[in-house]
């Protein structure tokens, strides 16, 4: 999971980061609203921390920001010094998850951040997913379409799972490198490239098997269902 936490207090982003780190996400800082939302427009996060008074913009103004121009909804937690009840109710209002109020209790930002996690992005609780004609098998590292195994290399197959898992969500570049091949890993522009043009062959990821996936120039890629795919989310788990 990649966070972003947007704060003009450097010595409280570097308190958000280190607690974030510390259940095992990693976490983007922003130090103004508008460097944030420049950000937006061509990465991907899967959980955002706003702070209310900024030097360039109301954090709840953000937050509407985000509201309007992103398609997928992410999660997004207030953590402010304001602490009235019009305010929770303005936060609220405006399209944020949760309100938390400082100074930061680090435990409970924890359980915070873990439970919108938890809850915006439930873990799959059957070991095969069905994607229309695509079976993939979570236990096996394996993807079948129409019961017939493709053939992927380990990082092909974490691709797969990702933009499958993601699907009709616009993934950047650097999202799809440090979840598919960790955090600490640079992965070469080209290298990622030649993964998503390999799968897409592989998995014959085109308009007539119900799929296309698609690069987005100067942000990353998309997957997403067309045509007689258009129903085939995740349509039911079975028992491994």
């Amino acid at each position: 999971m990649r966070l972003a936490a947007l704060d003009d207090d450097v010595s409280q982003l570097d308190l958000i980061q280190r607690s974030v780190k510390a259940i095992g996400y990693e976490c983007q800082v922003f130090e103004r609203g508008q460097a944030l939302m420049r950000e937006l427009r061509r990465d991907s996060f899967d959980l955002l921390i706003v702070d209310w008074q900024l030097p360039d913009i109301a954090g709840p103004d953000v937050v509407r920001w985000v509201r309007a121009h992103h398609e997928h909804p992410v999660p997004i937690l207030f953590l402010t010094n304001r602490s009235e009840e019009r305010d929770i109710v303005e936060g609220l209002g405006c399209g944020a998850d949760d309100y938390m109020t400082k100074p930061i209790r680090v435990h409970e930002l924890m359980a915070r951040v873990k439970a919108l996690i938890r809850r915006s992005y439930p873990p799959q609780d059957s070991a095969l997913l069905r994607f229309g004609g695509y079976c993939i098998d979570l236990a096996a590292r394996t993807i079948a379409f129409e019961g017939r195994p493709i053939e992927l290399k380990q990082k092909e197959f974490e691709l797969a799972r990702c933009l499958f898992a993601n699907l009709g969500r616009l993934l950047s570049r650097a999202y799809l490198a440090e979840t598919v091949w960790g955090r600490a890993v640079e992965v070469p522009s080209r290298s990622l490239d030649t993964h998503v043009s390999s799968l897409r062959a592989k998995l014959e990821l085109r308009p007539a098997r119900g799929y296309r996936l698609s690069a987005v120039y100067g942000q990353g890629y998309r997957l997403e269902a067309v045509g007689d795919g258009a129903h085939a989310l995740p349509l039911a788990g079975e028992a491994a």
